[in-house]
């Protein structure tokens, strides 16, 4: 039950960080794209960049400061290269972001989170 509950919080975020990202003029290509590498909640694109995006909600603002780390970051990267092709046209730059989301803040969009 405790799964379904986080689960359930998980694609609310998503839905949220989506509409978050329409606002600030983003086009949503795709959501929860699962790759046998790992899955991506958001491909968004705009103005010539695809971001991969993972999104991360917490209960308590000062969990999110925790939510995102080098292994998860590694893992989405490592699927967006995997679909890339599909989501990002000739040209385009592509990038892994991060939108953290907690109750009571204003969504934290952290732009181009991995670098190797």
């Amino acid at each position: 039950m405790k799964r379904q509950k986080a689960e359930a919080r998980g694609r609310q975020g998503e839905q949220q960080a989506a509409e978050w990202l329409r606002l600030q003029g983003w086009e949503i290509l795709a959501s929860r794209v699962k790759t046998r590498l790992g899955e991506i909640d958001l491909v968004a694109r705009r103005a010539g960049v695809v971001a991969f995006v993972e999104v991360k909600w917490r209960s308590k603002p000062a969990d999110l400061d925790l939510a995102i780390d080098d292994h998860r970051l590694r893992r989405v990267a490592a699927a967006a290269e995997a679909v890339a092709h599909e989501y990002a046209a000739q040209g385009e730059d592509i990038r892994i972001d991060v939108i953290l989301l907690a109750p009571g803040i204003n969504p934290r969009h952290i732009t181009n989170a991995w670098q190797p």
